[in-house]
């Protein structure tokens, strides 16, 4: 299965590429011990780097970059962008954009006299026939200093124009530079299909299967590592 990511012909070669997200790990998840003394077991234990789940979410799906390096000062966003002139197709030339307050008003988001800011992409991004791609901000990606907004959007239909992404930049204390190639979203692909839910109360056999499953865990480091990861 492949996800088709299309940029300007002028461009190619000068704007970072989106990037399989197992390539794109953070410095600190890559630097953090995998154990840790727990002061309440007293004993050392597992940190979140041995956690699959943490650690397969971030590994999954794919990376869309930031275009250039931004300068913050004092909440003031500049930035030195040497793309070149456009061809027959036309593409924005600032790194970022804006939405204004108006635009979330109602919503956890609003904050009076505060934009939402829109991270410019220029790459196309095309799935295959019944596909969706969700798009939200960079997995467990905290120490970034804006949240990437979440959406889905049907990319095997719309995959000729641009999806930009909005985002709250939440540290307003942040001064100093936010690198090109900052991951600025992650994308997974999301076969769209009718779901319901079914709930149901444990049966017999059931219950003593989550009993023994528990009691394993609790005996066995890493058995979901081990056993139950594909």
């Amino acid at each position: 299965m492949t996800i088709k990511f299309r940029c300007p012909a002028e461009l190619e070669g000068k704007i970072p590429p989106p990037v399989p997200a197992s390539l794109g790990l953070p410095g600190w998840l890559k630097a953090m011990p995998t154990q840790s003394f727990n002061a309440m077991s007293n004993r050392e234990e597992d940190t979140v780097k041995r956690c699959p789940p943490f650690v397969d979410a971030m590994t999954s799906g794919f990376l869309l970059p930031l275009v250039c390096d931004l300068k913050v000062e004092n909440g003031a966003i500049t930035w030195d962008n040497d793309l070149p002139a456009g061809g027959e197709l036309e593409f924005p030339r600032s790194p970022v954009g804006f939405h204004d307050e108006s635009q979330v008003v109602g919503s956890p988001l609003f904050e009076a006299d505060r934009f939402v800011i829109k991270f410019v992409n220029l790459w196309t991004i095309e799935a295959p026939a019944g596909y969706s791609l969700f798009f939200t901000h960079p997995v467990n990606r905290f120490d970034l200093p804006f949240t990437t907004l979440t959406g889905l959007v049907d990319c095997d239909l719309f995959h000729d124009s641009w999806i930009h992404f909005p985002a709250r930049w939440h540290d307003t204390n942040f001064n100093g530079v936010l690198p090109k190639g900052t991951p600025i979203a992650q994308c997974f692909p999301v076969k769209r299909e009718n779901w319901v839910p079914q709930t149901a109360a444990m049966t017999p056999d059931e219950t003593s299967r989550a009993q023994e499953l528990s009691k394993r865990i609790a005996r066995e480091s890493g058995l979901y590592r081990r056993q139950f990861r594909t």
